[in-house]
């Protein structure tokens, strides 16, 4: 039997970790992992639990309600590769980034398909294997071409949308169809460098640091619950170019380990925010 992850938010009183082992072990399930946070200004606990055995049973959920609080959360998943669906426009690196670690199992992900705005990357998603989607925008308005991007992305059914440097800004009906199941990267010049060449702009003003954001997509575009972020030193040797490189590897690392968090069922959304158990 697979392992699970039992995840849980609920206000916090004494308790609730005995609480939780008891159902655990009335059912001789084994604890391999387990990770618990209680927020000081809001009161609310957290915990994720790995559990193996036998003993699993679709009771237990029931079983763990009963014995937390009123307004507890308590969801279960089967420790599983995880189908996604990977949106990118022309750049390579992040697309590239995620074909590795997915080809060879350094994310619990089954990546299913690769659609794209431009034709561009055709040939690096077919290189492993992966089958590759162009929906051009020309002739074509947001809402016409968020439609086909649907119609391709639908015949997958993934659990998660990652956007690998994908250059389209998505409607909030869009956005409301994949509720907190976007992954988006950035570079973290927003808001002072907007628009095209960002690292041209950075260049100019000679900025000393450099960094990238990966947060999940909500209809305020680049407001989202942030998942990881990380910054890198630069200095006045720096071409643009070396500075758009140097940018680039922050990015592509930025978004898998932001995308391993969240395969992993590492990741809870609270309010405007992400609690992390790394």
């Amino acid at each position: 039997m697979p392992d699970r992850i039992i995840l849980i938010d609920c206000p916090d009183e004494k308790g609730l970790i005995y609480n939780i082992m008891k159902v655990i072990y009335n059912h001789r399930l084994n604890v391999t992992a387990n990770q618990e946070f209680v927020d000081g200004v809001s009161g609310t606990f957290f915990m994720r639990t790995v559990v193996e055995g036998n003993g699993w049973s679709s009771d237990i959920e029931q079983e763990l309600n009963s014995v937390l609080p009123e307004k507890a959360t308590v969801r279960v998943s089967v420790m599983k590769k995880k189908p996604i669906v990977v949106l990118a426009t022309k750049e390579p690196h992040c697309l590239g980034e995620i074909l590795l670690k997915n080809r060879y199992g350094e994310l619990q992900s089954d990546l299913k398909a690769v659609v794209s705005n431009h034709d561009d990357l055709r040939p690096l998603a077919e290189s492993f294997g992966i089958p590759f989607y162009h929906v051009p925008v020309e002739g074509l308005t947001r809402v016409q071409h968020e439609e086909k991007v649907m119609e391709e992305i639908q015949a997958f059914d993934p659990e998660y949308l990652v956007l690998a440097k994908y250059m389209r800004i998505f409607t909030p009906e869009f956005v409301q169809q994949f509720s907190n199941r976007i992954v988006n990267i950035h570079h973290s010049f927003l808001p002072a460098f907007i628009g095209a060449s960002p690292y041209k702009q950075a260049y100019e003003r000679g900025v000393k640091i450099i960094g990238a954001t990966a947060h999940f997509v909500t209809e305020h575009l680049d407001e989202g619950p942030i998942i990881a972020q990380d910054v890198l030193p630069v200095n006045h040797t720096y071409t643009a170019e070396g500075m758009a490189q140097a940018g680039q590897d922050v990015e592509k690392n930025v978004l898998t380990r932001a995308l391993k968090l969240v395969l992993e069922e590492r990741v809870f959304i609270y309010r405007h925010k992400t609690i992390l158990f790394e």
